[in-house]
């Protein structure tokens, strides 16, 4: 399963735009970590999986999926270098659209 995640984890990191490195800044943890979840060699912790779900606009299940599809919620980047403050910002728009997404699917019944 670590090998499914570290290939979702880099398929949707690649769709954003992030580098290893802006990735490892927002879970304020080594980019070598990153790499090694990436090539399916260490394991994120729930908390890590939570947060990237978040930035990347999907829930834990797409990351955890076998077959996973790059829905992920559209944004345009016009910085190069985002700060953690904007990253957290992401995260925070990504979650209340999300949480959007779910409500309208509870009100269809």
């Amino acid at each position: 399963m670590a090998n499914i995640i570290g290939d979702n984890v880099k398929t949707l990191r690649d769709d954003m735009g992030f580098s290893q490195s802006t990735i490892a800044r927002f879970l304020n943890v080594d980019q070598s970590l990153i790499s090694k979840v990436e090539k399916g060699e260490r394991n994120l912790s729930a908390d890590m999986l939570e947060k990237l779900a978040c930035l990347f606009g999907v829930s834990i299940n797409v990351i955890e999926s076998s077959n996973i599809e790059t829905s992920s919620l559209s944004v345009a980047f016009r910085a190069s270098d985002l700060s953690l403050e904007d990253l957290e910002a992401i995260c925070a728009i990504n979650r209340i659209a999300l949480n959007s997404e779910y409500m309208a699917e509870i009100l269809k019944g």
